[in-house]
């Protein structure tokens, strides 16, 4: 097993389920420090003691402010430093053209927007001179989706954060990029196709789609994600990694 990670102290908003507990998980296996969010207790008691290791749980709802506060108080009280943040909190539902909502459209771009930006804003007191944010995009960023032009359009916007901050923090050397993945086989995903058989033969249509055949893992996005925030990638700064199965290259 590698310590890659051993000791530093790593953010992970949105950590209690599918992408994000697969890379806390990844990231506690190599000696890290892990600190995860989530909506809902039971749900962040289930993830910490599926991570094991040193990690903590944090009840947070990432699209508000004072709960981004609450975040990085618990941080303070073990440690004066944050090596990585993974902002990952994120989702969304279909909507056609016709049929937004307000509450829809507030919905997305509060959390996947508004709550990334600031909750790399509000670490970069802790942020450690030479670390890493990694972001969580999607192909939908480049894509179009019927029906998701929403979280589509907050996506986009999560990419163009990583071309913006890596100047903004270029004199903190603090290495700034997005991760793209692909259809992902989570329980978010599952719920957006419908959950059941419903879910199942949209999963199977879509992977026939893509050039490996089939959908992807969260550990596979979490490997991706650790690739990005470690030393390995020291020369990489505001790309958008696609974890996708090729789907976005053809």
């Amino acid at each position: 097993m590698s310590n890659e990670f051993n000791k530093k102290v790593v953010i992970v908003t949105g950590g209690t389920s599918g992408i994000g507990l697969a890379t806390a998980k990844a990231f506690s296996e190599q000696g890290a420090y892990v600190f995860i969010t989530g909506r809902r207790q039971d749900a962040i008691d289930a993830a910490v003691r599926e991570i094991g290791g040193q990690v903590t749980g944090v009840r947070a709802d990432m699209s508000r402010l004072e709960d981004i506060d609450r975040l990085y108080d618990a941080v303070q009280q073990k440690h004066s430093h944050i090596d990585t943040v993974f902002a990952n909190a994120g989702g969304g539902e279909f909507a056609p053209l016709g049929a937004i909502s307000e509450a829809h459209f507030n919905s997305a771009f509060d959390t996947n927007v508004k709550g990334v930006l600031f909750t790399v804003q509000k670490a970069l007191p802790l942020m450690r001179d030479g670390g890493s944010v990694v972001l969580t995009s999607s192909t939908t960023s480049i894509s179009g989706t019927p029906a998701f032009s929403v979280y589509s359009a907050t996506k986009a916007a999560v990419r163009s954060f990583a071309r913006n901050w890596i100047l903004d923090l270029k004199e903190r050397h603090i290495r700034v990029n997005a991760i793209s993945p692909g259809l992902t086989e989570t329980a978010g995903l599952n719920e957006l196709f419908g959950n059941g058989e419903q879910a199942e033969g949209t999963k199977s249509y879509l992977a026939a789609q893509i050039p490996v055949g089939r959908i992807g893992q969260p550990a596979e996005i979490a490997q991706a994600v650790l690739f990005l925030a470690s030393d390995r990638a020291s020369f990489v700064n505001g790309v958008e990694l696609f974890v996708d199965g090729g789907q976005a290259q053809i």
